[in-house]
């Protein structure tokens, strides 16, 4: 790692967070929040030595709170229940996920609310510093009392019990601790269940979800500025007056972008004066509909910014006040509701993304030819890339039903509502690559619409575009093999290349 990166407990930001998603980055915490650590630390020695009864700490678990439990059976207690609760199911999370899990586990630790000793918080920093990944299935959460499953996947490699991925080999635990300069733990009253209890996993993947969904809107935006270029579309629509006298800010963002992206087309004034009246919708709707996006964007990222920097386990200490309290904030319904809006924000972007692409296709509305083929008939052009586009969207149409409005009770009633943010935001991944296909779908459709007006030029920043499109993929002049340029876009989006075009537009980081 050549890069290093210092986090306050309870200051983590975006930008960071997506540096330690990326990896290559070497994470430790500042030297402040050691204090607190040890101030909590010292709070549970006492409730130890004093021999009081605190829930987690010298009592079983959910249901079981009522079961005392004797100090030199304390160790097994914690031990217990990290194993008991390894039940997790499925593939397993990816080594960005689990990066972003194992920095949002230590800073949460580190903000002195948990009572674990600094042992512990190191541990898990010097498993991200090595690159060794525990082995964490992808299901299993309901999102209530903390993502207990994942995390017990994850506590379960300090004891030396699991597999871990390194530089993508599967290891036993004990081979991976080895690596990271570390043996296997002993863990102290209560650090099981703070390991356990947090919404950590649910919060990294939602985090996972909002740096792929600001790629594919990125991508979108620009494929939309490219789109009405193409199918000569007006840029009134775009009018700064028309945002302003609603008010949205998305919008009034939105519409400044499209104005700046198609500034100095010469395609646009060749049919200044044409007779059209008016563009369909997913033309001239761009900045209400994606501008409405952007604002649940945005919402969401404020939400994950916090939740990624919050203490979510149970109980908690206050050591100033010498007070331990039990309630609920690992229930991770905001985490929920923040995916919830982002799946919506994807599946929209998408669905007006797939509207342009049908426009394009059809000589009736582009006044270009059908399917964008020179010659029609020996040749079907783009015509099943709109196919292809309309299947993606019916499938995130799907993934976009709300997860945080159902709730199964489980732990015997006691936790008898749920928030389902682990799979709310797990799904997010599969849209956004979705959303990716389609923005890729589009920019191919625009670029090879703006070939038709040839040699007339385009704005001086969607030829930039379209010369980055040239650059991997030739003008379809004839049908060929099409996989691999729609490959090779995919690539410029995935891996957020259009995000310079729409500078400061994303809150997520950027």
């Amino acid at each position: 790692m050549t890069d290093s990166l210092t986090l306050i407990p309870g200051q983590i930001t975006l930008a960071q967070l997506r540096r330690i998603a990326s990896g290559g980055v070497a994470v430790t915490l500042d030297e402040s929040c050691r204090a607190a650590v040890a101030a909590a630390s010292a709070q549970i020695g006492a409730i130890v030595a004093e021999d009081r009864t605190v829930y987690g700490v010298s009592t079983g678990f959910g249901l079981l709170a009522d079961k005392r439990i004797p100090q030199d059976e304390l160790a097994l207690l914690q031990r217990n229940l990290v194993l008991s609760h390894c039940t997790g199911s499925g593939p397993p999370l990816g080594d960005d996920t689990v990066r972003l899990v194992l920095a949002l586990k230590a800073a949460a630790l580190a903000r002195g609310h948990s009572g674990v000793q600094w042992s512990l918080i190191d541990a898990l920093l010097r498993l991200l510093a090595a690159e060794v990944c525990p082995v964490i299935p992808s299901k299993g959460s309901v999102g209530a009392s903390g993502d207990l499953a994942p995390l017990a996947h994850l506590a379960a490699v300090l004891l030396g019990v699991g597999e871990v991925r390194y530089h993508g080999e599967i290891l036993p635990a004990v081979f991976g601790l080895k690596r990271a300069g570390l043996a296997p733990l002993v863990l102290g009253p209560k650090e099981g269940l703070a390991l356990l209890n947090g919404t950590q996993v649910s919060t990294a993947l939602a985090l996972k979800g909002l740096f792929a969904a600001g790629d594919g809107f990125a991508a979108a935006a620009v494929a939309g500025a490219l789109s009405t270029d193409a199918a000569q579309g007006s840029d009134v629509p775009f009018d700064p007056r028309i945002a302003e006298i609603r008010g949205q800010a998305g919008q009034i963002a939105m519409a400044e972008i499209y104005r700046r992206l198609l500034a100095g087309s010469r395609v646009r004034d060749s049919h200044v004066d044409c007779p059209r009246v008016q563009d369909p919708y997913s033309l001239r709707c761009q900045p209400q509909v994606m501008g409405a996006c952007l604002d649940q964007i945005a919402h969401a990222a404020v939400i994950l910014e916090r939740e990624a920097n919050a203490v979510t386990d149970n109980p908690l200490l206050f050591p100033v006040d010498g007070d331990v309290l039990s309630g609920g904030n690992f229930h991770a319904e905001p985490v929920a509701l923040a995916a919830d809006n982002l799946a919506l924000a994807i599946a929209e972007t998408g669905a007006l993304s797939e509207r342009r692409i049908a426009l394009l296709m059809d000589p009736g509305f582009s006044g270009l030819p059908a399917f964008l083929a020179a010659e029609g008939g020996i040749n079907s052009g783009f015509m099943n890339a709109q196919v292809t586009a309309a299947a993606l969207v019916s499938e995130n149409k799907a993934l976009a039903h709300p997860a945080s409005v159902d709730s199964l009770p489980t732990s015997a009633n006691q936790e008898d509502h749920v928030s389902m943010a682990t799979y709310a935001a797990r799904r997010l991944t599969d849209m956004a690559d979705n959303l990716w296909q389609i923005a890729a779908l589009e920019l191919l459709c625009a670029a090879q619409g703006i070939e038709f007006h040839r040699p007339l030029k385009s704005s001086p920043a969607l030829e930039e575009v379209v010369a980055e499109i040239r650059a991997q993929v030739a003008p379809w002049d004839s049908d060929r093999y099409f996989a691999p340029d729609l490959v090779a876009v995919r690539t410029l989006v995935s891996g957020g290349g259009y995000r310079r075009f729409v500078p400061g537009l994303l809150p997520d980081g950027d």
